[in-house]
């Protein structure tokens, strides 16, 4: 079958109930994009995947990607987790079970953000038919519903790339976009936004933008996400909503993803998320940053 998927998705956000009512259904791929960042003393933080975790328990019948190997995170950029040219994320997809004729629910064990990075890089390779798991592995083990353990692979299939470069923006955009009146928004926490704690090079933030934290988005007894009118009122809130033109960041490009899906999912239409965020910003001393 081409053209159409098998099984429609109702939103960009499921639940564990309809999630857990589709299991098996032809045309679904379910994945655990799970990645861990941890304390690190040369690099302050170090990714590690969650490959382990994910063979070790996983929604029944859900394979793995992994953005800390070369498929999904360019092997020649520069900083980590840079987004690969859409084809070749088309390519990588495919080779998962990822196909124009399929629907791909996504989720990580806690932090929704690996499946929200996901998500964006499925959009700018061309692909709409993909749902983030709300509350993700957490929730659905704290529902008491089955697990696995081992590892599941889909056959390979062909998804065709129709590149949306309008989603992505470097450091050139984000001047651009500070100049030009845009909402240049922050994703990480109202501690690093204001220059305290773990940082990237430089603390703070860049020059100009604001903050919603993409932790604050969750309901944290039970790692869904907050209600949507609660979370549309904090994009208002910020000036992201009601914007022109937005662009999110964060460290690196991950973070951000969840202020692109919300912002999405709220109807804007005009958002670009800065893939290398601060990884990249604060490695030229000539780009402004500001804390306090």
């Amino acid at each position: 079958m081409t053209g159409s998927s098998l099984i429609t998705l109702p939103d960009s956000l499921v639940s564990t109930d309809w999630l857990a009512a589709h299991l098996g259904s032809p045309g679904l791929r379910v994945f655990d994009a799970t990645c861990f960042l941890l304390p690190d003393p040369k690099t302050t933080l170090r990714a590690e995947s969650g490959r382990p975790a994910y063979e070790a328990a996983h929604i029944p019948g859900a394979a793995f990607l992994d953005i800390t190997g070369d498929e999904f995170s360019d092997p020649a950029g520069a900083f980590r987790f840079t987004m690969p040219k859409p084809q070749r994320l088309a390519d990588a997809f495919g080779a998962h079970g990822i196909g124009d004729d399929t629907a791909v629910v996504l989720y990580a064990v806690d932090n929704p953000s690996w499946a929200t990075r996901f998500w964006w890089m499925l959009r700018v390779a061309g692909f709409d038919n993909a749902a983030v798991l709300d509350g993700g592995l957490k929730k659905w083990q704290a529902e008491g519903r089955p697990v696995e353990t081992g590892t599941a692979r889909y056959p390979s299939a062909s998804m065709t790339a129709r590149p949306r470069p309008h989603l992505v923006v470097g450091r050139d955009g984000v001047l651009e976009a500070l100049g030009g009146g845009a909402c240049v928004i922050n994703a990480l926490s109202p501690e690093q936004h204001r220059g305290d704690g773990t940082h990237y090079g430089r603390p703070g933030r860049i020059a100009g933008s604001g903050n919603v934290a993409s932790r604050d988005l969750l309901d944290p007894a039970t790692n869904a996400f907050k209600p949507q009118a609660e979370i549309a009122g904090m994009m208002r809130g910020s000036g992201a909503l009601d914007a022109e033109r937005v662009v999110p960041y964060c460290g690196g490009g991950i973070a951000a993803s969840v202020t692109t899906f919300w912002l999405t999912r709220l109807g804007h239409t005009n958002v670009a998320l800065y893939d290398n965020s601060l990884s990249e910003w604060v490695t030229d001393p000539s780009l402004p940053m500001e804390t306090g």
